[in-house]
């Protein structure tokens, strides 16, 4: 698909918004290496191209093995993302397919004892974060393939 709107680029105070809330997320005490991971995974479930060609590029970047980007579909039957990488995966793919449903107390309980209840706001917002950049990109097309990742300031 072609891009119809280049919603980013217009200065829209919504757009500001929301990006300013990655910021705030981007800043919090989560791991960015798995924020990257969880974006990547919601981004699959989504279907974003644009989303996945970026984090995959961001977590190759960051020193994630290939493996881990590869199998994060498969994570609940792999040994190599931790328990609370597990958490945090069930926490973002239980919101992502909410469909009018609620989150059952057996998973909230599960990613509680992970995570503390700052980081699970954090968690929550990241993945609302993420669902609305895939949202934007699949209703406006976005150039697939040409994220590059900044280079870091020396």
């Amino acid at each position: 698909m072609s891009q119809r709107i280049n919603a980013f680029a217009m200065g829209n105070k919504a757009i500001n918004a929301l990006n300013n809330m990655g910021f705030q997320v981007q800043n919090s005490s989560l791991d960015n290496q798995f924020l990257e991971l969880l974006y990547f995974r919601v981004s699959q479930m989504n279907g974003c191209a644009f989303c996945l060609d970026m984090h995959s590029k961001e977590l190759r970047a960051k020193g994630e093995t290939e493996q881990r980007i590869f199998l994060v579909s498969a994570w609940r039957e792999c040994a190599f993302y931790t328990d609370k990488e597990k958490a945090g995966l069930l926490w973002a793919e239980s919101l992502t397919t909410l469909n009018g449903k609620e989150i059952p107390d057996e998973i909230y309980s599960h990613v509680n004892h992970h995570f503390s209840e700052t980081e699970i706001v954090d968690l929550t917002m990241a993945v609302i974060a993420i669902n609305s950049y895939n949202r934007i990109n699949i209703a406006f097309g976005a150039n697939v393939g040409a994220y590059q990742v900044p280079e870091k300031a020396h």
